[in-house]
């Protein structure tokens, strides 16, 4: 009777780990897959607004050297435009990342009384770069939609090479997004691995 209880007593412990693993697991999953969706459409997004600008940028000089009022005003109104989509995308993803940061706070706070290992101290910290990173662009895009406003209708050299310079800080400013945003889904595809050793590790040494 004692071995059977014991037998069964094992069994419901092993059975019951397993399950609060799996269960752990699954979650952890689903935030990935979920994590890994955001990142593929920001991709797209950026990707998307570089094409925009390079066109934009191309469009001004040629109205430039032309010296085609109309098609000019139409390129402004092109570059508002696209300014104003950038801003606003700019500010949700600042929420975004606040969010995040905010998350990451609470799963280090509650690891520390689980003795869990620092993976979710190294998101905290990746989650505050992005934060910071995401702040300084949309003050800066703020400031180049200031100074935009300033000389945007005038046509004289100085205000036009201005715009025009203007217009190659947003187009960098893109192309840097695009290049974030592939270090971020190389970043987490790395961190996925070694969560994935990591566990590996853990149900060699469980029991």
């Amino acid at each position: 009777m004692n071995r059977i209880s014991s037998a069964l007593l094992a069994s419901l412990l092993l059975a019951g780990s397993a399950q609060a693993q799996q269960w752990g697991h699954s979650g952890e999953r689903g935030q990935n897959r979920q994590e890994d969706r955001s990142n593929r459409r920001e991709l797209r997004d950026d990707r998307r607004d570089v094409v925009e600008l390079e066109n934009v940028l191309s469009r001004f000089d040629r109205a430039w050297q032309q010296q085609d009022e109309h098609e000019m005003l139409s390129v402004e109104n092109k570059l508002r435009e696209v300014l104003r989509k950038e801003l606003a995308e700019s500010r949700i993803e600042l929420e975004k990342d606040k969010r995040e940061v905010r998350h990451s706070n609470r799963e280090v706070r509650r690891d520390r009384n689980w003795g869990r290992r620092a993976d979710d101290r190294r998101d905290r910290r990746d989650d505050v770069r992005d934060a910071r990173v995401e702040a300084a662009t949309l003050q800066t895009r703020m400031a180049i939609a200031r100074e935009l406003n300033w000389v945007m209708g005038n046509r004289n050299y100085s205000d036009l090479q201005r715009q025009r310079n203007l217009i190659v800080q947003l187009l960098q400013i893109a192309q840097q997004e695009v290049h974030q945003t592939k270090q971020e889904i190389r970043e987490d595809r790395g961190e996925r691995r070694e969560d994935r050793r990591e566990d590996r590790r853990e149900s060699r040494h469980r029991w």
